[in-house]
């Protein structure tokens, strides 16, 4: 990814609700604004729990991505989430952090957060780091 380059939103994340992407080239860490719609709302009320995974799946992914060469992906191998808090409908911000990446795992971590800055959920992520020829 060039540094005048946002990768476009993949349509897994438009059904999250993603509305803005960024993850500066090299950086490892990603920021992604949510407007979740009332399709994910559990029986409480509340973004159902999978739709959450999902979120912070795609922030720690765009941010492995800011780090990979180019053409290389990394698909997620594991995934641990703790929710916190419920989730409201309505804006979340979603973060990603790659931890370490060697030559074929990496760990990456994330949190989403409400509107109002309260941490919701965090997971962690092992990624397998697959040249563009292996894809």
């Amino acid at each position: 990814m060039t540094s005048d380059e946002q990768p476009r939103i993949p349509p897994a994340a438009i059904t999250l609700g993603a509305q803005d992407r960024h993850a500066e080239p090299g950086s490892g860490r990603s920021t992604i604004t949510y407007d979740a719609p009332p399709t994910l709302e559990n029986m409480m009320g509340y973004v159902q729990g999978g739709f959450i995974a999902g979120m912070l799946d795609s922030a720690m992914g765009l941010a492995v991505r800011s780090v990979l060469p180019e053409g290389s992906t990394a698909p997620t191998l594991e995934m641990k989430v703790s929710y916190l808090r419920p989730a409201e409908l309505g804006r979340l911000v979603g973060h990603g952090r790659v931890v370490q990446l060697g030559g074929t795992i990496g760990f990456v971590e994330g949190e989403l957060r409400g509107a109002d800055g309260d941490l919701l959920a965090t997971a962690t992520s092992t990624v397998r780091i697959r040249p563009p020829e292996a894809r």
